[in-house]
């Protein structure tokens, strides 16, 4: 592929070769390689890497670096340029180079930086020498090593020592303050110790004060700055989103300020979490992030994929999931607090399932919601989101009843609009011991939600861990009505408003029954 801007890539690449031909010399000239050079061309990360992937020569007053952040939209080839920055430190490095790999969970370092198609394992190839699953742990043929870490696990820094670490989508960890603090203060060997941030931008105070650092230089880019992606996707994601405040943030990697008028700010969500480590919700200890006990993880493996299998919470036998996204086998996993983690919880009084039924096939709100205390002193507590996606509704209404059985409830309160009596029954057909309670949207979802954002305001609700696409849709709820968020509606956002309201009606926010 030739590129008009030689800038745009590393000199003496096989690009800048191909550039001083004529096409048809250059296709001559391809046509001529044998397969190991054609390899060779191929896996040349200078021809192919575009502006933002290279890693800069200093900060811009001269001096060296620190920290380098790439902040780009989706599909920029973040992750491909993380792993080609630490494959090409391991193989310039000494034996006892030491580089962190951080993930919002261990799940999605593994999954994303190690194993993912363009994770350590597929550009580091040859260099590898042995992935050990159990110890979380990368070694390479030159003795180097490149151990896992999460970003909800701040303790498990403290001590370790590093030349240099990749942090991967910083926005979505749960505890990314605190773990950022504990990596830098081991970040320490060497002469010159780095960081690089691989993350699409999401409005927080970590990734604002990070990047406003001294010797914190930033790259990055939208979507469609990368040649090399599909053009039936850039087009596709362009005409859904180009224009909207989802595709600035997730396709132009802007980092945006808060909507103006919106009812929950990024400071107020912040305000509001709560480490869901200090809670205790039975669960099996197996399940703790980081310490799975198959026998298939006690011994190194090379190269290959051992999915370290984390059961979900939602399954009937009341195991609580450790961690956001997707479970080894495909299904969803709730986001938010369902772990095992902590020897404290909350007296909770009372806890429901809120439920936001689906219009078509869009997605169902499915917020666990629970009250600490009685009244003056009643706290909201958001625990877990469980929404699915593209479910029949005897499906949602399974993951409903999954959902109410993990948190140890039978008490269920729904939207009766989409669906009326059908909502019911489709509920009490999944789990006839559900108590089901319909309410009544008689006014707009933002006019519902202004009492409980309130609350948020007063210092009343507490959000357990991070829920990316609930809160998300929080952030786009505007007074007095609008929604500029995520989707076409806030499903996720309206069943945490029917929750919240529900679990908290003695104190003044009611609802409507049908």
């Amino acid at each position: 592929m030739r590129r008009d801007a030689a800038a745009d890539r590393g000199a003496g690449s096989f690009l800048d070769l191909l550039d001083g031909l004529t096409p048809g010399q250059a296709a001559r000239l391809i046509g001529s390689l044998s397969i190991e050079e054609a390899d060779a061309a191929d896996g040349d990360w200078p021809s192919w890497a575009h502006r933002g992937h290279r890693a800069p020569e200093g900060c811009a007053d001269g001096t060296p670096w620190s920290t380098w952040v790439i902040k780009a939209g989706r599909g920029f080839g973040k992750t491909l340029a993380g792993a080609q920055w630490v494959t090409a430190l391991v193989a310039e490095g000494g034996a006892d180079l030491r580089v962190a790999l951080v993930g919002a969970t261990l799940d999605d370092a593994r999954r994303v930086m190690v194993e993912g198609r363009s994770g350590l394992i597929a550009v580091a190839g040859a260099l590898l020498k042995e992935w050990h699953p159990s110890l979380r742990r990368l070694t390479f043929r030159t003795g180097a090593e490149a151990t896992l870490f999460s970003g909800a696990s701040p303790e498990a820094l403290r001590g370790p020592e590093h030349h240099y670490a990749w942090c991967d989508e910083l926005t979505k960890w749960e505890r990314a303050r605190d773990t950022w603090d504990m990596l830098q203060l081991g970040l320490r060997l060497g002469a010159h110790p780095r960081a690089l941030v691989t993350t699409t931008p999401r409005a927080g105070p970590v990734l604002r004060a990070i990047m406003d650092e001294k010797g914190t230089v930033t790259t990055g880019g939208g979507t469609r700055a990368n040649p090399h992606i599909s053009s039936a996707y850039k087009a596709r994601v362009e005409a859904l989103y180009a224009g909207t405040r989802l595709g600035r943030q997730e396709l132009d990697g802007e980092l945006l300020p808060d909507a103006a008028g919106a009812l929950w700010t990024v400071a107020l969500i912040e305000q509001a979490r709560v480490d869901r480590h200090a809670r205790s919700i039975p669960a099996r200890a197996e399940l703790v992030e980081g310490h799975a006990t198959s026998d298939d993880l006690k011994t190194p493996v090379p190269f290959g994929a051992c999915p370290l299998r984390l059961p979900a919470c939602g399954s009937r036998s009341g195991q609580a999931s450790t961690s956001s996204g997707r479970t080894a086998e495909g299904g969803e996993r709730a986001q938010g607090g369902a772990g095992a983690f902590g020897t404290e919880a909350p007296p909770f009084t009372r806890t429901l399932i809120a439920v936001d039924p689906p219009s078509g096939d869009g997605t169902c709100g499915i917020i666990a919601c629970a009250r600490a205390s009685d009244p003056p002193s009643a706290i909201a507590h958001i625990l877990a989101d469980h929404s699915v996606t593209a479910r029949s509704p005897e499906g949602w209404a399974q993951a409903v009843a999954d959902a109410a059985a993990c948190h140890g409830t039978r008490e269920v309160v729904a939207e009766a609009n989409q669906g009326g009596k059908m909502v019911r029954a489709v509920l009490l057909a999944a789990d006839p011991a559900l108590q089901v309670r319909l309410v009544n949207a008689r006014h707009g979802k933002s006019v519902r939600a202004e009492p409980v954002a309130q609350l948020f305001e007063a210092g009343r609700a507490r959000l357990h861990g991070r829920m990316a696409e609930l809160e998300a849709q929080l952030l786009g709820m505007i007074a007095g009505g609008g929604y500029e968020g995520p989707g076409t509606s806030p499903d996720r956002a309206d069943a945490m408003v029917w929750g919240v309201s529900e679990v908290m009606r003695a104190v003044g926010v009611r609802v409507r029954e049908v």
